[in-house]
């Protein structure tokens, strides 16, 4: 434990992950960007917008007060984050439609990072409390972007590696999202806004 905290507040552990995620975004952004030169698909460059946002509000964002120094939380952060890096085009699509629906999951990540602002993180951590915009509806509205973007380009660009990718990712996210609310609701004030604003990712499901 002592040593998961000390990482946890460790500038040479921030920075070696700042580092990793830069890596694996590069590879993630050269692929991408390949396959639009080849294929003309635009919704390679809006997925690709969306990632590139949120890694620059991850290099930028705010210290947190406090930050969880359970090991399974970073392990599932990590993991669920650094995940959708591995997906790459794929000539076969199930539904080639599903572009639009990345689009959709693309455009809601884009909000809910600009809804977010500084106050974005790897692992569960207690920050400023969103509630405006599309935190107004759902809790977790980058989750939801993710379930709707990756669900779109799985569709999309379907290929064994895209598959064992996406069920990995999703196991880890819904995973990780119910650890962070368990950490977040020691904050009376988390608790308030979860009375508030009722569903996690999806409204009137879940």
């Amino acid at each position: 434990m002592d040593t998961i905290a000390t990482l946890c507040h460790s500038r040479r552990a921030s920075l070696f992950t700042s580092i990793t995620m830069a890596c694996l975004w590069a590879l993630f952004a050269s692929a991408h960007v390949v396959g639009f030169l080849h294929s003309g698909d635009w919704s390679y460059l809006l997925f690709c917008a969306a990632e590139t946002l949120a890694a620059l509000f991850f290099i930028v964002r705010s210290a947190p007060v406090s930050v969880s120094t359970d090991a399974g939380d970073w392990l599932l952060a990590i993991g669920a984050t650094f995940a959708p890096f591995l997906l790459s085009p794929a000539d076969m699509a199930i539904w080639p439609g599903a572009r639009y629906l990345l689009a959709v999951g693309s455009l809601l990540q884009i909000a809910g990072l600009l809804s977010l602002n500084r106050s974005f993180g790897l692992v569960a951590a207690q920050r400023e409390i969103k509630t405006g915009g599309v935190y107004r509806v759902i809790r977790h509205p980058l989750y939801a972007s993710y379930l709707i973007s990756l669900s779109g380009y799985l569709l999309a660009n379907t290929s064994p590696a895209n598959t064992v990718t996406y069920v990995a990712t999703m196991s880890m996210m819904v995973a990780r999202l119910l650890r962070e609310e368990r950490f977040l609701s020691t904050d009376v004030r988390y608790r308030v806004y979860m009375r508030q604003v009722k569903y996690r990712l999806l409204p009137f499901i879940f």
